[in-house]
């Protein structure tokens, strides 16, 4: 199976335009773009005075928070699952004696 072609999905983020070269679906990649966009004004508003180098570091690092609370979350959920699927396993065990 072929992966889908590349293609430019031009975005605008900050009052800056820019050429994505993907091979997402370029809704997706508008969508990834407003996302950004929006977590840039939210920098913005917070630290008015700051460059769009400044601005682009805070969101990035807030994406990162946002990213790693995510992979935390589902490590916890993954364990709870794993715990439950334990405990169910015993109950089976003892009630298959």
């Amino acid at each position: 199976m072929s992966e889908p072609a590349e293609r430019v999905v031009r975005v605008e983020i900050c009052g800056q335009r820019y050429a994505i070269r993907s091979s997402l679906d370029e809704r997706y990649v508008q969508e990834l773009a407003a996302y950004v966009a929006d977590k840039m004004r939210l920098a913005s508003d917070t630290t008015p005075n700051s460059d769009i180098l400044r601005l682009a570091i805070l969101t990035t690092l807030n994406l990162a928070d946002e990213v790693f609370r995510c992979r935390d979350g589902e490590r916890r959920r993954t364990a709870e699952v794993t715990e439950r699927a334990a405990a169910i396993e015993q109950l089976l065990d003892q009630a298959l004696r």
